[in-house]
């Protein structure tokens, strides 16, 4: 069976590379007229040209919603730890988003943590579950404030560059993906430049981006995040009993006050545009322990017990009392499994 799926898509291959143009350019045709005919008699009207021309190139909208959405709970659930409320909020926000059939604008996430508690590692795993490429698809976008916006004297011209390209890759596929990385690096003001695409517009110039999503990675609101859960755990509570009201306002107004925040005083906060603050948890010992095995698991290799729990006690915790939280997070876990393993 395998051969002969393998054989017949070989031949469907070769008889659309000719076929095979920009989507834009071509009106959906059926298989059989895609190939003459040519050995798929038995497949006519079977599958449309366009879905065909999908399956050997990537398109827009190229997973089914409610894939999308069952592909991020699995891998939130396999792959995430310590991040109940992360979990819970980006699968109930993404999933609602995507089975929208009449959403009244795009979808708007901004993920607050410290370093290597999992903010890239999840908007990754987004990215992953709506399109097969990921972050390699051509239909999502990332910015990083350091590399993209440098400079405070270019900010309108930023604020113009920004503007052109979210138009232009919304106006190629509306389920597009926006990434922006250290928001706390970004200049203050640089942001609201896009408040015209996250607002209730149905059409702005011809162009609807209410089925696009933007998702803001940042630092910033690290420490009211942490001081909620060291509450929690002084007050012989688990981390598990944190909802996201006993944070999600307060992490609002840290970031909309701090002028280190890239969201310093924005319009997209002050008009309620950011539909979720999503806090990332400072992670525990256990929690690296969890990072270690995995990350072993995934090179291919027998995991070594004593080795896991060294690479965990050696990570630095705070506060330098209690030692409750590891300051790096999972981020350097990497790095140490090279100096102990002959990979």
């Amino acid at each position: 069976m395998k051969l002969w799926r393998g054989a017949l898509r070989a031949a469907l291959g070769l008889a659309l590379l000719p076929l095979l143009r920009p989507a834009g350019a071509v009106e959906p045709i059926s298989l059989g007229l895609a190939i003459a005919g040519a050995a798929a008699s038995a497949l006519t009207g079977f599958i449309s040209y366009p879905r065909l021309y999908c399956y050997f190139r990537e398109c827009c909208l190229q997973r089914h919603d409610r894939r999308a959405a069952v592909a991020l709970q699995e891998n939130l659930d396999r792959k995430l730890f310590g991040q109940h409320l992360v979990n819970k909020v980006v699968v109930k926000a993404v999933k609602g988003f995507l089975n929208n059939t009449n959403a009244k604008k795009p979808l708007a996430l901004s993920l607050h943590g410290w370093t290597g508690t999992g903010k890239n590692f999840v908007s990754k795993i987004v990215a992953e579950s709506i399109y097969k490429r990921g972050l390699q698809s051509k239909y999502v976008h990332q910015f990083v404030a350091t590399l993209h916006f440098p400079h405070a004297h270019s900010i309108n011209l930023y604020k113009d560059q920004l503007q052109s390209w979210i138009r232009g890759n919304v106006s190629i596929c509306p389920r597009s993906l926006f990434i922006f990385d250290e928001m706390d690096k970004m200049h203050a003001g640089l942001i609201d430049s896009i408040k015209p695409f996250l607002d209730y517009y149905e059409l702005l110039d011809g162009v609807s981006y209410r089925q696009a999503i933007f998702i803001f990675l940042s630092n910033a609101g690290a420490e009211k995040i942490t001081e909620v859960a060291l509450d929690f755990w002084r007050n012989g509570r688990t981390r598990e009993d944190i909802q996201l009201t006993d944070i999600q306002n307060a992490l609002s107004v840290s970031i909309f006050n701090n002028k280190n925040s890239g969201f310093w005083h924005s319009t997209l906060i002050d008009r309620n545009l950011i539909d979720y603050f999503v806090p990332f948890l400072p992670l525990e010992y256990k929690h690296v322990k969890m990072c270690v095995r995995v990350e072993i698991e995934s090179r291919g290799y027998a995991v070594d017990e004593d080795i896991l729990t060294r690479i965990a006690d050696e990570m630095t915790y705070f506060p330098r009392e209690e030692r409750i939280y590891s300051d790096k997070g999972c981020k350097t876990v990497d790095a140490k499994l090279d100096y102990y393993y002959d990979f």
